[in-house]
């Protein structure tokens, strides 16, 4: 159990410490230009998506622990390098949304994420069930994240 703990730590802050940083650079939904976008009346208040973000990212973490300890980078190296890909791709749509300010290159970005997350949740399934359904909410939450980006597109 205590080499476990070392390993858990690590993907914590690869995934939570990860998108916090991204919030803190890009500034997220802090921003001016955020706020005077046109959004939908569906649009859920900032303060939701810190927690959201934080609980998903907690998530992620340990379903990507839950397969590294079923054998590591040397057995799961694609379902671990698919998890690292979507985990980026996160990331990125940060950097376009709110960093660059493309609304609609998010929604193409985001539509791959939304493809990676699947594929992560097909290729963790084959490792360890329990991994595959904690990335779940994820899925829904990025597809819910897929409709608000198309929203706020087709608003400009």
């Amino acid at each position: 159990m205590k080499r476990a703990i070392p390993g858990l730590l690590l993907w914590l802050a690869a995934c939570v410490g990860g998108g916090a940083l991204v919030g803190v650079l890009t500034a997220g939904g802090d921003s001016a230009w955020y706020q005077r976008l046109e959004k939908p009346g569906w649009n859920p208040p900032g303060w939701v998506f810190g927690p959201v973000w934080t609980t998903l990212y907690a998530a992620m973490a340990v379903a990507a622990w839950r397969v590294w300890r079923q054998g590591g980078w040397g057995r799961h190296r694609v379902a671990l390098t698919a998890f690292v890909v979507q985990l980026l791709l996160n990331f990125a749509w940060s950097f376009i949304f709110f960093g660059a300010q493309q609304v609609g290159w998010a929604l193409v970005e985001i539509v791959g994420l939304w493809a990676a997350i699947v594929a992560t949740i097909w290729l963790f399934r084959g490792v360890d069930r329990p991994a595959a359904w904690l990335l779940v909410p994820y899925l829904a939450w990025v597809t819910f994240a897929t409709a608000l980006n198309t929203a706020i597109y087709r608003l400009q």
